[in-house]
């Protein structure tokens, strides 16, 4: 069985690591390159940098800051924000990025998920989804621009889109967990991973290392992505990492 990675998350804003709740009141955490150093150092399995504004104020990732990071860590690292075009994905893949996320593009333009796998090939996109639970219909609907427009979307449907597109990997955020430290979104993950065969990362709600445990326990993600907890010191890799071990779920030590 392949290893089950812990993955930090640093989410940038103007050159920042920054972290809210629910995608909004962002608190300052620190300089990425160095925050991302320590993660190597910690072992973390993988990194993704997301510039969390840069859709919404209608530019491109950062490629210095992503070129900067890349330099000070050698495990796989996942970019996006801000990523419209195959010229956006091959700037920063040629920046340092192994892989790219796309979510409002993706949403945008469907073709642009086989315009990059067919260019850099279906292991290098990513397809990021922000998902919302709505009680009154039993679906998760999909987010865009940074959570802040809800689409029509039911994201169950658009992850088998997505995939049917060309992307190689999904990186699905819980809107209502984000932050909040109160365990991931089991059902979320339980319905993507009956709808696709393709690694999930699951984001939203990491906050005590059982949330970890119940996760890989419970569905069939092959990462858990994290920020608060990692950024304020409240657990390192290594401390989830061992959990996982204990509960035989396959890490990487």
């Amino acid at each position: 069985m392949l290893a089950k990675r812990i993955i930090p998350c640093l989410d940038v804003d103007n050159g920042r690591v920054k972290k809210g709740v629910n995608f909004v009141n962002l608190v300052d955490v620190g300089d990425p390159a160095q925050i991302a150093a320590a993660y190597e150092a910690q072992g973390a399995d993988e990194l993704v940098f997301l510039d969390i504004a840069a859709t919404n104020e209608g530019r491109k990732t950062m490629a210095d800051v992503v070129e900067t990071v890349s330099k000070q860590c050698f495990m796989p690292l996942t970019v996006g924000g801000g990523i419209s075009s195959v010229a956006d994905m091959e700037r920063l893949l040629k920046a340092g990025a192994d892989k790219v996320a796309i979510n409002s593009a993706a949403v945008a333009n469907p073709d642009l998920i086989a315009a990059g796998a067919e260019q850099f090939g279906s292991q290098a996109i990513v397809v990021a989804i922000d998902a919302s639970y709505d009680p009154e219909s039993d679906q998760y609907f999909v987010y865009t621009h940074g959570g802040k427009e809800k689409t029509k979307l039911n994201a169950v449907a658009w992850a088998k889109e997505v995939v049917s597109c060309g992307a190689g990997e999904l990186l699905v955020t819980s809107m209502d967990k984000d932050g909040t430290k109160s365990g991931f979104d089991i059902r979320l993950y339980q319905r993507i991973n009956q709808a696709v065969r393709i690694p999930v990362i699951a984001s939203g709600g990491a906050g005590k290392v059982d949330d970890f445990v119940d996760l890989y326990q419970q569905t069939q993600v092959t990462g858990a992505l994290a920020a608060s907890i990692f950024h304020f010191k409240e657990l390192t890799i290594n401390q989830v990492k061992g959990a996982l071990n204990a509960k035989e779920v396959p890490v990487r030590l």
